[in-house]
Parts: structure tokens; C-alpha cells; sequence
């Protein structure tokens, strides 16, 4: 048998799952053909065949979790075949000898650790001694099961039901911002009663931040916290979070500063449906400068929004309401935009963010 692993999908991304498989075992398949779908933290994702072949085996059924490297279709035959998402390897047994293969001890006075390079991958980012497993496998080949089990700690309730693709991804990130940002978030309120009816709120948002960015670009920026390294980007590419029921996608509208009003309605309107039919390619998802958060088109006024790293910066948009506003010593009902402010204080200070909150209030009151 010849094994078909899942392919790296993009970005490093260290898993899928499952979500449809397009053939059975004993079809005979073609060369991109496609032969699943499969869900990853950013999108859903069609993986084609690599070659010609009969399936004898596949490895999981729709909702399994398979890690980048580990078999995902066994194919009939001896021949090996190539492609640019993957590739075929034989089904042979190997001590594989590169030294980053033993973890946490010399390989001539530690346990023999038999694992292929993803699974040592995750190991190290779950932080699991594969020593320990190796100890405990009596010489077997350690799994992503095994090390997932390892990092796992005891269930508190036995029926829970396991996080997915992008909610899966959402509650790691989320995870990752709380341990490495030190997050600050300013608040304030834009009195928008002079606006026209009919304001495109978003655009309106939108352009503000592009004008923030560019009179105070500290925020437009990306920290590698582990490095203490800042670069800050000429071009503004905003991440606009979007809820759906698979959870919390955020593509990313690109050079928003060459875009005018018309060009970024018709953008931000390709990417939301992109998002509602999960279409949206998985660049759309990646390289975000700087995030808007609209939560007030559903619900709240004020909020501490989570940076996600490597930015320095979110933009949390509350629900318009009617604000009592003193007019010339008089009390007037106008409408007005709560904002939120959330910015890594390791990246920023805060009169840099205090700058930019100025230029996106002083940009929605014109």
C-alpha cells in the first residue's frame, strides 16, 4: 500500500477534518480528481488525488481530525507518485534519525522514540516530552492520538462535545492572545448626528481606520513579542470579523487605502459571501494589519476586543443608540457610535493609541 498524507493546506496549518469524503474504498481514482473535503482552521478545502490509483483504505470518517503528515488515503500498487499538495511514500517501517527526533534526551541514553516529523511537531507545540511516551509505548510508533491524549487534561464533564475547524481555531488563538498580549483598551463615544440618512456605516468605519493608520501607523502594525521586533505596514489591510454559524471568520480587505467608498462595499460584499458559502480562499483569511469588530450591528455598547498576534491592534464598534448631548446649554438626543480600542501595550504606547482614537473619532464627526 501506498500512503497519500495530508498536505501542509496552507500557512502551516497543522490539521483538517474531515468533513466529506468524495470516493470509497475500492474506486478507482484519477489524477486531481478530487477525493475529499476538508475543514481546516481558515476553510473548506478540496484536496485532490495525486496520482491514478485504486483506494484501498481511507484513513477517518467525516468529523475525525487528521494532522498534516499523517496518512490520509492508502492507494493499491508499488509505484510512487508525486504532487505539489502532497505525495505518495511506501508503507515501510523507519527509526528516523534526524536529531530533533528525540525530545528531552540524547539519543544514546534515552528511549528509542519512533514518530514521523508532524507528530514530533505536535509534540512540541503541546509541549509533550516524547521521552515519556516513548517510555510508556513499548517500542510502538507514537500518533498525534498519543500526544493529543498526553496534552490533555482530565475531562470535567464526559459528554462534552468537541470544538471543530474554525471554532476549534478561534478558541486556540483566543487562548494564544491572553497569554502574550498585554492588552489595554481605550473607550469613547462619536457623536454621528449630522450623518445622511442612508450612511454606509461599515465604509464610514472603514475609512476612518485608514486615516487613523496613516497619521499614526504604531497600530498598523505587527510585534514578534519572542524577538521584541516591530514592523509597521505602509499598506492597511483590515481584518472585518464576520459571525456565522461556523463561528468567527475574519477576511481581510486588502489596501484599503487606495479603495474608495464603492470599491470597498463591493469588496467587503465578495468576502462575506465568500464566507457565507465557505468559498472564501484561504489568502482572503491571512495578513490582516490591523481588525474591525462591528458587534454592534447585533448587540452591546463597549467591549475589550482580543487582539490576535502578531497585530497590535482591534477596532470594537458598538450598537448606535441615542446619547443625551449638551448643544450650546442645551440637552439633545443624537445618535452615537460607541468604540473600543484594544491595543498590545508591548507595541504601543498609549499615546500613540490615544492618537489614533482621536483621528478615527475626529474622521466620523466629518
Amino acid at each position: 500500500m501506498k500512503f497519500f498524507k495530508l498536505p501542509d493546506l496552507g500557512e502551516g496549518i497543522p490539521e483538517a477534518d474531515i468533513v466529506e469524503w468524495k470516493i470509497s474504498e475500492g474506486d478507482e481514482v484519477k489524477e486531481d480528481q478530487i477525493i475529499v473535503a476538508v475543514e481546516t482552521a481558515k476553510a473548506v478545502v478540496d484536496v485532490p488525488s495525486p496520482c491514478d490509483g485504486v483506494v484501498e483504505k481511507l484513513f477517518g470518517q467525516p468529523g475525525d481530525t487528521i494532522h498534516t503528515g499523517e496518512p490520509l488515503v492508502g492507494f493499491a500498487g508499488d509505484e510512487e507518485a508525486g504532487t505539489v499538495v502532497g505525495k505518495i511514500e511506501e508503507a515501510v517501517s523507519h527509526q528516523d534519525e534526524d536529531d530533533d527526533f528525540i525530545i528531552g534526551a540524547a539519543a544514546a541514553t534515552g528511549p528509542v522514540i519512533k514518530a514521523t516529523p508532524a507528530v514530533r511537531a505536535l509534540a512540541r507545540q503541546l509541549k509533550v516530552d516524547l521521552n515519556t511516551l516513548a517510555q510508556s509505548s513499548g517500542g510502538k510508533t507514537i500518533t498525534a492520538q498519543d500526544v493529543e491524549a498526553a496534552a490533555k487534561p482530565p475531562a470535567l464533564f464526559p459528554d462534552g462535545m468537541p470544538l471543530k475547524g474554525v471554532r476549534k481555531h478561534m478558541a486556540r488563538t483566543m487562548a494564544q492572545s491572553h497569554e502574550q498580549v498585554s492588552a489595554v483598551t481605550l473607550f469613547d463615544e462619536v457623536d454621528i448626528h449630522h450623518w445622511k440618512k442612508g450612511e454606509d456605516i461599515t465604509i464610514r468605519l472603514l475609512q476612518a481606520i485608514v486615516a487613523a493608520a496613516n497619521t499614526e501607523p504604531a497600530l498598523n502594525a505587527w510585534f514578534d513579542g519572542p524577538n521584541l521586533s516591530v514592523r509597521q505596514h505602509k499598506s492597511v489591510d483590515i481584518g472585518v470579523a464576520v459571525d456565522s454559524p461556523q463561528g468567527l471568520f475574519v477576511p481581510v480587505l486588502r489596501h484599503a487605502e487606495k479603495c474608495n467608498g464603492k470599491e470597498m462595499r463591493q469588496r467587503l460584499d465578495e468576502l462575506r459571501a465568500g464566507v457565507a458559502d465557505r468559498s472564501i480562499p484561504q489568502e482572503d483569511l491571512q495578513g490582516a494589519t490591523i481588525t474591525l469588530s462591528n458587534f454592534g450591528t447585533i448587540a452591546g455598547r463597549f467591549a475589550t476586543p482580543v487582539v490576535v498576534p502578531p497585530m497590535v491592534c482591534i477596532i470594537g464598534v458598538g450598537r448606535i443608540h441615542q446619547a443625551a448631548v449638551a448643544v450650546e446649554g442645551n440637552i439633545e438626543a443624537h445618535k452615537t457610535i460607541p468604540l473600543s480600542l484594544t491595543f498590545d501595550h508591548r507595541a504601543a504606547t498609549g499615546g500613540e493609541a490615544a492618537r489614533f482614537l482621536a483621528v478615527l473619532i475626529e474622521h466620523l464627526k466629518n
